[in-house]
Order: C-alpha cells, then sequence, then structure tokens
C-alpha cells in the first residue's frame, strides 16, 4: 500500500453473477474505509460500473495506466463451455489475450493481479485436486482458462489464480447459474400435463455460494494489501458433493413443487465435461481464509419471495 494513499482495487467484470457478489462484500468491508474500489463492466456500465470492454486492448491499457491500481481482480471471462466449444477464437480472445494484457500492464505498475479460473482445468478423474496437481482440460472452455492462468504467471510471477467450480448466488437471471437455470424446467415438470425433466446423475459438481467466495476473494485482497505474499494458485470450493438431479431436488423441496424428475445416469451434453473436479481449499483455508454456507440455506433464501418464480400449478 502506497504511503498516504487510499489502496485502490480494480474490479473487472463487476456486473456479471460473481463480480456483483465482490463488489457488495468490498462495499461492506471494514477495509472499504481506506480502499477505493473501481468497478468495471463491459455490457452492464451504468451509474456503478466503469465501461471497459476486454477486447479492446487499448482501451485496457488507458485504464489501468490512468488508475494505477494496486490491485486487479479479473472475474470477467467467456465460461460458458458450449460457446468456448463452438467459438474457441472468442474463448481465446477473451480468456488468455485480454488477461495477457492485464498481466504486462499491472507488472509495468507494480500492480497484484487475482484472476478467476475455474475446476474444469482438470478432467475429473482423480479428485480431490490440489494446486499442484497436473491439468487435463477435457473441452475448450477449461483449455482457454488453462492457457489464460499460464499467460498471467508467466506474465507476472507474483500473481495469483483462483480457481472455482460451478456458482450460484444472487442472480438477476434464471440463466446465470447452472443452478438456478434449471428452476424452470423443474417448476415445469410439475404440472400434470407436462413430462417429467431429465436432470444430469452422472457429474458430481460442488456448488459454491458467490457471497461465500466474495469473501474469500476479500480475505484474499486483505492478506495481499498487508505485504504478505501470496502468487500461483489457489482453490475455493463448496463441500457438499451432488449432481444436477440432487440440485433440483433441493430447488422443488424449496419451492414445494411436487416435481418429476428423472436421473440421467449417462453424459448427454455434447461438450465433453469432467466427472468430478473436487477442488481441494487448504490452501487458503490454512491462511484462516474462507467461508462456506450450507446449500439448502443458501439456495432457500435466493429463491424466497422471488416474484418472478414461475407459476406453480400444483400447489
Amino acid at each position: 500500500m502506497r504511503a498516504g494513499k487510499p489502496y485502490i482495487v480494480a474490479l473487472i467484470g463487476a456486473s456479471g453473477l460473481l463480480g456483483r457478489a465482490v463488489a457488495a462484500e468490498l462495499a461492506r468491508a471494514d477495509s472499504a474505509k481506506s480502499w477505493r474500489v473501481v468497478l468495471t463492466a463491459r455490457s452492464r456500465a451504468d451509474a456503478q460500473n466503469t465501461r471497459l470492454d476486454l477486447l479492446d486492448h487499448d482501451a485496457v491499457r488507458v485504464f489501468l495506466r490512468a488508475l494505477e491500481p494496486d490491485a486487479i481482480v479479473v472475474a470477467a471471462a467467456e465460461r460458458r463451455p458450449d460457446v468456448c466449444e463452438n467459438d474457441p477464437a472468442l474463448a481465446r480472445a477473451l480468456n488468455v489475450d485480454a488477461l495477457r494484457v492485464i498481466a504486462s500492464e499491472a507488472r509495468a505498475l507494480g500492480a497484484w493481479v487475482l484472476s478467476i479460473s475455474t475446476d474444469y482445468v482438470f478432467d475429473g478423474a482423480s479428485p480431490p485436486y490440489s494446486p499442484d496437481d497436473a491439468p487435463a482440460p477435457l473441452n475448450a472452455y477449461g483449455r482457454s482458462k488453462l492457457e489464460g492462468e499460464r499467460a498471467l504467471l508467466e506474465a507476472d510471477p507474483s500473481s495469483c489464480v483462483l480457481r472455482l467450480p460451478l456458482l450460484y448466488g444472487p442472480f438477476a437471471d434464471w440463466s446465470e447459474s447452472a443452478v438456478t437455470s434449471l428452476t424452470p424446467a423443474i417448476v415445469k415438470s410439475a404440472d400434470p400435463t407436462n413430462p417429467p425433466a431429465s436432470m444430469d446423475a452422472w457429474a458430481t459438481r460442488y456448488p459454491t455460494f458467490t457471497p461465500d467466495v466474495a469473501v474469500v476473494i476479500r480475505g484474499m485482497l486483505e492478506h495481499r494489501a498487508q505485504g504478505a505474499p501470496l502468487s500461483g494458485i489457489a482453490h475455493w470450493s463448496g463441500d457438499e458433493p451432488m449432481t444436477k438431479f440432487d440440485i433440483a431436488q433441493r430447488i422443488a423441496r424449496v419451492l414445494k413443487v411436487h416435481a418429476k424428475l428423472v436421473a440421467q445416469r449417462t453424459p448427454t451434453d455434447a461438450t465433453p465435461r469432467p466427472r468430478d473436479c473436487h477442488l481441494d481449499s487448504g490452501r487458503l483455508e490454512a491462511l484462516g481464509i474462507g467461508r462456506r454456507t450450507p446449500f439448502d440455506i443458501a439456495i432457500a433464501g435466493l429463491l424466497a419471495n422471488r416474484a418472478d418464480v414461475p407459476h406453480r400449478r400444483n400447489q
């Protein structure tokens, strides 16, 4: 931290599912009294967010040089596996090239970078995975994120990568998370005139609450702001294993609908996905960083009093 000046944090991708949670956590944290947090967004820029398109490398350079941040959190990415598979050039542009530009500028400015990555850098065959385990991504999304990790750490070895699994949290649209996106089909299946909803029961996931991840990221920022080193790769994950079929059953219980769900026990996705990428969170836990909200409590809070929950005909 520079003497006499606030600790400046640039949060890139502040309008997304995770970015909003991080912005909210940093705004209410005690550290906010001495920090200045600058939020950026591409498509949802508003009075609180500075418009920044990561594909415009010159604009990224101008923004960072003008701000001179102490830390940069990169929560923006192309994270939809099917989109990455069908448009690998776009995946590379956002997940690799943009991150390399940020890393290069950050190193010149002396800023610390924390970039969000994914459990999909692993093939899911030998969980749990520690940060030192060899990656083996199965799809274009995982490959692009792994290449982005390497680009960041090669450009600035003092930077840090935080790998995360399936995220869910306060949402603007049902489709923002693969957890909440199940809800319309769950409710629709409860209508006696509709067929059952097929839900994946093959892959084990570890749903992780974005407000909890925000607490983790705040802890990492505070650790670094105090002058302690934090570089390389770290993991954070929820600790409740469940398939999408399990998740759907829990959502149905919260909504009190008699959903007709069918367990699909073989993979059906066009894009290959790993079976179980449980991440070992021990490195951050050893630093006293972390928080986990039980899934049933978190999902009940998210779905309570939502005016846009699809009509429940069988209540």
